[in-house]
């Protein structure tokens, strides 16, 4: 199985990425090959609704990734009550031929308490692309405080929620590639 862990973060030592890294790991030990795209590591154009960016070799590098992938997992900060920018412009320069049918969790990382407002905006934005997101999702609140020094999670129950996550995007991806 492949999965593309996406982060929309830009931020250094970005507590979206930590979280995603989690789950990457976690779904590496399923056994499960994980590429995971660091937005900040490429070149990417903002999105002009166009379909070629021949000056952003990145472009098709992301969209070759996630079109051979089975599954995704996609990562954002909450800014302003919904998704960061930058996941947004990454999911616009893709289309239903990159993503239909892929089955799609999605992570949210947040300053204030847990909320689901990222996660029902990435839900929808998926689901217009005709992708299939799991209904386990991870909301974590209080991003500074949520992880110890070896960037794992301090909160069991978030932790169990992680693996639940991960169970739950392994077991449904097998279950439509087959």
């Amino acid at each position: 199985m492949k999965v593309v862990c996406i982060g929309g973060s830009l931020r250094e030592d970005s507590y979206s990425m930590q979280a995603l890294e989690l789950a990457a790991e976690r779904l590496r030990s399923r056994g499960a090959e994980v590429k995971v795209l660091d937005l900040k590591q490429m070149a990417l154009p903002f999105c002009d609704g166009g379909s070629d960016y021949p000056d952003y070799p990145d472009v098709e590098v992301m969209r070759s990734h996630v079109t051979e992938s089975d599954a995704l997992v996609i990562a954002t900060p909450e800014y302003h009550g919904s998704v960061s920018g930058v996941i947004k412009n990454v999911l616009d320069l893709m289309s239903f031929d990159h993503l239909d049918g892929k089955v799609t969790g999605m992570i949210s990382v947040l300053g204030g308490q847990s909320n689901s407002n990222a996660l029902n905006d990435l839900r929808v934005i998926m689901r217009w692309v005709h992708a299939w997101v799991i209904p386990e999702q991870v909301a974590v609140g209080q991003a500074w405080n949520a992880f110890d020094s070896e960037g794992n999670f301090k909160d069991e129950k978030l932790s169990q929620r992680l693996d639940a996550f991960v169970k739950s995007l392994f077991e449904n991806t097998e279950k439509l590639r087959s």
